[in-house]
């Protein structure tokens, strides 16, 4: 048996079909002042996005497994966005104000920020064991972002038209029972074809014993010949001027024990 792709190519039918309708809706979506964005990672694969005025938190936790060393993730923000309702992603109780929660697939706008739930299996497989990952894709301070949650199914083609070359993809990189391992990744990458690359949701001191995931040092090794850098920082500000114009670069960010 030939090994799995991550792309299922469904035929020109529906690309011709539904892909100049559902891309456009992401070429108009833009956030209300493009002055760039800054990612804090905050553990696992909940990071918090602030630029054009808002303050967009992805999948916040509970402390345990994977995520059993960080610190609570419960932050301010005016939108949150969860992959799942599972604990490593869904953690959304007892966080500070009202923020407004999604946690399903769907075409939503929110404080004037389009946002685009997707679906893809959290497993590998087609979700009947975790069921579905929503990947969220939106636009904030001039930035196409997307986040893919915790992947582990492959990127078909329906999927690849609502993704689109976007500017920024945090990926799951550490493998496991239910995301991308790091040649799995690296697969995802080159259909998405993102100008950042994140790595998220790999093993770290913030992990628990059962843990069962790989460090970041296989997907960084996997990936040699790009333009990586492992900063020495939970952040890094991103400015629409300043995306590189050709090949894709890598950010693996630093958290702070």
């Amino acid at each position: 048996m030939k090994r799995r792709q991550l792309v299922h190519y469904a035929g020109a039918g529906l690309l011709s079909a539904i892909g100049t309708g559902l891309l456009s809706q992401w070429q108009s979506s833009q956030a209300a002042t493009p002055d760039g964005l800054t990612i804090k990672w905050l553990g696992h694969t909940c990071f918090l996005f602030t630029g054009g005025g808002k303050r967009v938190l992805v999948n916040p936790f509970e402390n345990q497994g994977c995520t059993a060393k960080y610190r609570s993730p419960k932050v301010s923000a005016d939108l949150v966005l969860a992959s799942s309702l599972l604990l490593d992603e869904g953690g959304v109780r007892n966080l500070p104000g009202k923020p407004k929660i999604l946690y399903e697939p769907g075409v939503y706008e929110i404080g004037g920020i389009k946002i685009q739930g997707v679906s893809l299996p959290h497993d590998r497989l087609g979700g009947r064991r975790f069921g579905q990952n929503v990947a969220w894709k939106w636009t904030q301070g001039g930035i196409e972002v997307l986040h893919l949650g915790g992947a582990a199914g492959p990127v078909e083609l329906e999927q690849k038209i609502l993704f689109g070359s976007p500017d920024l993809v945090c990926i799951p990189v550490g493998g496991g029972v239910k995301a991308y391992t790091p040649e799995e990744a690296k697969q995802a990458i080159q259909v998405i074809n993102p100008k950042v690359i994140i790595p998220t949701h790999y093993r770290t001191a913030g992990a628990g014993d059962s843990c069962d995931l790989v460090g970041v040092d296989k997907f960084v090794g996997l990936m040699q010949g790009m333009d990586i850098k492992q900063l020495n920082s939970d952040s890094i500000r991103i400015k629409s001027r300043d995306l590189p114009q050709s090949n894709s670069v890598i950010r693996v960010l630093k958290y702070s024990f």
